[in-house]
């Protein structure tokens, strides 16, 4: 008992890793997944959430030691680690807010059936009061209110997918041919699912920006407690995954039918496909439990990249002020606000585009970020006791092999195809 009460108070990092990994990728590509490719579909989702496992795992261990940031390790690393992991943060900065917000509110327009009203207005009301929940509330908010949420999500999906199960699958309509996922259609849908799944290789550090922030009020955890408490959230986001891929197995596959790249009619077709085949009794509850995840998932995304990019400058042009300053802390959530308001707009809102541009470049720098995190806990930063065992190590290059292939690959289909 005492134990499972010292695991509840640390919860947090982990927690919140899983409510921001629990969005575009479980929601839409592994609906889809299971909506278009079926059974097949389990195998690359179990192999993208264990083979990338030691990456963010990394960010836990190499804080949970040194009492730095992951982003600290990479410039003790040199600059040009650093560097580049700025670049990707300055790319992600345009495209993954962008797609999680517009996923959002066509979710929100379709649980409130609202007509006449863009996409792109009701993103701004959504960047304005999640931004203000961010600035007033800071990461205690955070912790405290999404501990509640992702319990309650997690237990609607459960229901839901116990549910879906016990209807059995929908009948396929007469000669449906399975598509296959050997072709170019199938390998770039791959790359998208394993690119975002569990969610971007470079959200490791943000586990640790969190971490950090959470030891500024609580009693800092061992590192055994740390890695037990992220473990967990982990875990919590691979069994979501499979969950969302078997409802869109057991509701879409063999109907021909493909969800769409427009986030209103996709919010339209998640929804009434639970509903149909669960019940119209079950729309309220599939309705919030969808719109939940994302907006969950666009306050700790919003308040991760805020970090990240406060880290990064303070690390780049070190000042004598005071790091991450409540100021500089809002000022940068509402620049990051504004900017991903105006890209939303530029691309008309066209959720397909968004998060085909963010998984790409997720995919292919994930080997390259993996690397640079096993150099930090492998470094002379961390004690030899405190570095991942042999067995992790194997496993962490195993991640970096595989998905490097894949990335050749995909470079291949694109200049010779």
């Amino acid at each position: 008992m005492t134990k499972l009460k010292i695991l509840f108070k640390n919860l947090g990092p982990g927690l919140l890793f899983a409510s921001m990994a629990i969005g575009t990728s479980h929601l839409v590509l592994s609906t889809k997944a299971g909506a278009q490719y079926g059974w097949l579909m389990i195998i690359p989702i179990v192999l993208a959430n264990i083979l990338k496992y030691p990456f963010f795992e990394f960010g836990v261990r190499y804080t949970s030691v040194t009492n730095k940031t992951l982003i600290e390790g990479y410039l003790n690393r040199g600059k040009g680690y650093l560097w580049f992991y700025a670049f990707i943060t300055l790319f992600s900065t345009f495209t993954i807010l962008a797609a999680l917000y517009t996923v959002t509110a066509g979710l929100f327009i379709n649980l409130f059936n609202i007509t006449g009203t863009s996409i792109s207005t009701i993103t701004l009301w959504l960047f304005v009061l999640i931004s203000m929940l961010l600035i007033v509330g800071k990461y205690r908010f955070l912790e405290i209110s999404l501990k509640f949420v992702v319990s309650i999500l997690f237990i609607a999906l459960l229901v839901t997918t116990a549910l879906v199960l016990l209807q059995g699958p929908t009948a396929p309509v007469d000669n449906f041919e399975a598509p296959s996922v050997f072709n170019e259609v199938g390998i770039l849908f791959l790359i998208g699912l394993m690119g975002w799944m569990p969610t971007t290789v470079e959200a490791s550090s943000w586990v640790s920006l969190w971490s950090i922030e959470k030891w500024k009020t609580k009693k800092k955890p061992t590192l055994k407690e740390s890695l037990q408490e992220f473990k967990i959230g982990y875990f919590i986001t691979g069994l979501l995954a499979i969950f969302f891929m078997l409802i869109g197995l057991f509701t879409l596959y063999g109907t021909n039918t493909e969800l769409s790249n427009n986030a209103v009619s996709f919010a339209d077709q998640v929804v009434t496909l639970f509903t149909t085949h669960i019940g119209s009794w079950a729309y309220v509850f599939i309705a919030v439990s969808a719109f939940a995840t994302m907006f969950s998932t666009c306050m700790t995304a919003h308040d991760a990249i805020s970090r990240v990019s406060l880290d990064i400058i303070d690390l780049l042009f070190p000042s004598n002020t005071t790091r991450q300053t409540k100021f500089n802390f809002a000022v940068i959530v509402l620049l990051l606000a504004v900017i991903n308001y105006l890209v939303i707009a530029l691309f008309s809102a066209n959720m397909g585009d968004l998060v085909a541009l963010a998984t790409f470049v997720s995919f292919v720098v994930a080997p390259i970020i993996g690397y640079m995190n096993l150099k930090n806990v492998m470094s002379e930063d961390i004690p030899p006791s405190y570095r991942p065992k042999t067995n992790l190590q194997i496993l962490t290059y195993l991640g970096i092999i595989f998905l490097s292939l894949f990335s050749i690959y995909y470079f291949w289909i694109v200049i010779f195809k």
